[in-house]
């Protein structure tokens, strides 16, 4: 592959990939320049500064700051130290399950997490208020119960081990075969 120093020099394949990750980010609900920063170090053979980096995305160098805390606080990169070099360089995650993990966990904790509490919440004034029509009540339990149905089920797949986890994903639907189902009358 060739060195990631400067927009020019990038080549084709990665260009793409750094901007079409970008758009996926955007889609997703995470800032642009974010996700572009992301995809840069996660390609790069070796650590960027924040200044490498502004220079290739054609970023403003406090928008690489900003995004690389975010980055760091998702735990996508981390700083690492270059012998004889005193300025802070940054590296990529590179494991892909490790990323997808932490996005899903991230992602839990801010999004999920607080749907199901204020869900529970909703659920139980519904229940407690006798002027609520028993449907709404009903409505609310079952969106509640399917958000923490999913939630546990993230649980228990995170504790799976990852070869394990490989194995039943590449089982895909064939994995309803070992399932005891019973017949529709």
């Amino acid at each position: 592959m060739t060195e990631i120093s400067d927009r020019k020099d990038l080549p084709a394949a990665v260009q793409q990939f750094v901007l079409c990750w970008g758009d996926m980010g955007g889609q997703w609900g995470v800032n642009r320049s974010i996700a572009q920063i992301q995809a840069l170090l996660y390609l790069s053979p070796k650590p960027l500064t924040a200044e490498d980096i502004a220079d290739t995305l054609a970023i403003a160098r406090s928008n690489v700051s900003n995004s690389i805390k975010q980055l760091q606080a998702w735990g996508l990169i981390r700083r690492v130290p270059v012998l004889g070099d005193r300025r802070d360089f940054f590296e990529a995650e590179t494991d892909v399950w490790t990323i997808a993990a932490k996005i899903a966990a991230v992602r839990k904790e801010r999004e999920v997490d607080p749907a199901l509490a204020a869900l529970q919440d909703c659920a139980t004034a519904a229940k407690g208020d006798p002027g609520i029509d028993p449907v709404i009540v009903r409505r609310l339990d079952e969106m509640r119960n399917f958000t923490e149905t999913m939630s546990n089920w993230y649980e228990q797949i995170m504790r799976i081990p990852r070869p394990k986890l490989l194995g039943v994903i590449r089982l895909g639907s064939k994995v309803i075969d070992y399932l005891p189902i019973r017949k529709a009358k």
